[in-house]
């Protein structure tokens, strides 16, 4: 399993949604899924970017998207997921002097799971060239819920 994010979740969303995709898998199926916000307002991931040179003084730019435990709405899908970041945490992480060590460890949490909402949506998003309002339209061919095939 691997957070799918489609190249139109990645630009912002079509019409403000920002919901990032995950697949669960049930035998050799998978079942991609959109998770977003109850008032599908957008939302940020907690990332780093670095510029850097290499061994040969070639300039890099990297950046990651930093992961924590799952809430209980992820967690019969994956066993992390991306830090998501209350807004009254945003200029905080912005905040390149930052240097407070524990109240970090107050942003970098699970995000309150009631605040979020999720349904899966066509296995269409597993192509790049599929890049529409259509990748995050519900689907109602679904497989069954992890939790239903384990127990």
């Amino acid at each position: 399993m691997s957070w799918k994010l489609s190249s139109t979740v990645l630009r912002g969303g079509t019409d403000g949604n920002a919901g990032s995709l995950l697949d669960q898998r049930s035998g050799r199926e998978k079942q991609p899924f959109h998770f977003g916000m109850q008032d599908d307002s957008l939302f940020a991931f907690a990332g780093l970017w670095d510029r850097w040179r290499d061994h040969a003084g070639a300039v890099i730019e990297s950046c990651s998207i930093l992961t924590t435990t799952p809430n209980s709405l992820l967690a019969d899908v994956h066993d992390r997921m991306p830090v998501i970041l209350r807004q009254e945490n945003y200029d905080l992480w912005l905040d390149p002097g930052f240097r407070d060590v524990k109240a970090l460890a107050e942003v970098l949490v699970p995000f309150d799971a009631a605040q979020m909402r999720s349904y899966p949506v066509s296995t269409r998003i597993d192509s790049v060239t599929n890049d529409d309002p259509e990748c995050v339209v519900p689907s109602h061919n679904s497989l069954p819920a992890q939790s239903a095939l384990f127990g």
